[in-house]
């Protein structure tokens, strides 16, 4: 049977987590398909499967014409439920929340689509993130919701040995964009240059396409004022397929990933980063707690307490006993509680629950 999955554009974790899936549903039987709205960037990740991008009504109408879709699962864009109705498409759609930024603006966005979900939508998907569970249970009560960890294929991204770099490398994954918190890993990077270690090296990855101007003056200043230049390289749109081999240099180096975010849905670079024996410290930005256990698969410090995360980053960076068990116990992690086979079996109780022949 074959499937479309709807999102906005191809890039950061849902795109990963499309081509992700796509090859652990092929598995069974699955064939995916993908539609995006707009292509912002040049740089398109392969996924295998028939990709389409288009926001215009007659393209998306031949598509769902001509897929044959057993389903529809559209990643948070309410206003595709009845767009593709008037277009159509009679089969069963579901809608996939996989982060909506702060609490309040997912409660608002939840509340506020309960007419469009109602009327033309089957079913939820949300990869475990508490604070979306528990929005769904108390604005949706009666309709049907399903929950299961995203799926990473470890075979495909994981640790590679590469040459060591002798200085320790922090690491920053996201958006120019106030929920990313980008001030905050600044601001703690700096400390650590300052007041730990003055070759540490600072890397920011990130998709300049998806900032705003306004906010990208602000982080230029801030670089600034910190007096950073020296430590810090900015990297764009970096291939997925070379991230594997930054997640290892990170983790071999001494260095960890740290995520600044003020709340997640369910953060794919941590899986990655996790993958590849480069240890995490985080805040707890809620949908993290399915892969980040304290002390034992990472590390948490409260947001906006710059001294805590300073003080958790060196114990990551100088103990090296328990860092060493960080990183085995993360990677084993993600094996265990990720696996494209148990997410491919929910996924398919998902269908059938929904009264899709699979």
């Amino acid at each position: 049977m074959n499937i479309l999955f709807v999102f906005y554009v191809p890039s950061g974790g849902v795109e990963t987590l499309n081509r992700q899936r796509g090859r652990a549903l092929k598995k069974y039987n699955i064939n995916s398909h993908f539609l995006y709205y707009e292509k912002r960037r040049q740089l398109m990740n392969d996924h295998n499967a028939p990709t389409f991008i288009t926001n215009n009504d007659t393209e998306i109408k031949k598509i769902l014409q001509t897929g044959n879709y057993g389903a529809v699962v559209v990643v948070s864009d309410f206003q595709a439920l009845p767009r593709f109705r008037k277009l159509g498409y009679k089969g069963k759609m579901i809608i996939e929340i996989q982060g909506y930024g702060p609490k309040e603006t997912a409660r608002d966005a939840l509340t506020n689509a309960k007419p469009l979900v109602l009327s033309h939508a089957n079913g939820f998907l949300n990869p475990k993130t508490p604070h979306i569970t528990q929005l769904l249970d108390e604005i949706y009560p009666s309709f049907p919701k399903f929950s299961f960890n995203n799926c990473f294929d470890t075979t495909e991204f994981s640790y590679r040995s590469l040459p060591l770099n002798t200085t320790p490398m922090v690491a920053w994954i996201g958006r120019i964009e106030d929920n990313k918190n980008w001030r905050e890993f600044l601001h703690i990077g700096n400390r650590l240059v300052k007041n730990f270690n003055s070759n540490l090296q600072l890397h920011m990855f990130e998709d300049p396409t998806i900032s705003s101007p306004m906010e990208r003056k602000e982080f230029e200043n801030l670089i600034q004022q910190l007096n950073l230049k020296r430590n810090l390289t900015i990297h764009s749109n970096v291939p997925n397929s070379k991230m594997a081999d930054y997640f290892s240099m990170i983790g071999d180096s001494g260095g960890f990933l740290c995520s600044t975010s003020k709340v997640e849905g369910a953060p794919l670079s941590l899986l990655e980063a996790m993958s590849c024996k480069c240890p995490v410290l985080t805040t707890d930005s809620d949908g993290v707690r399915s892969s980040i256990v304290p002390n034992q698969t990472g590390k948490y410090y409260t947001l906006g307490n710059i001294e805590e995360a300073v003080i958790q980053a060196k114990e990551l960076m100088t103990n090296k006993t328990l860092r060493e068990q960080i990183r085995s116990h993360a990677q084993e992690y993600v094996k265990k509680h990720f696996n494209p086979d148990q997410y491919s079996i929910n996924f398919i109780n998902m269908l059938k629950a929904l009264g899709i022949k699979v």
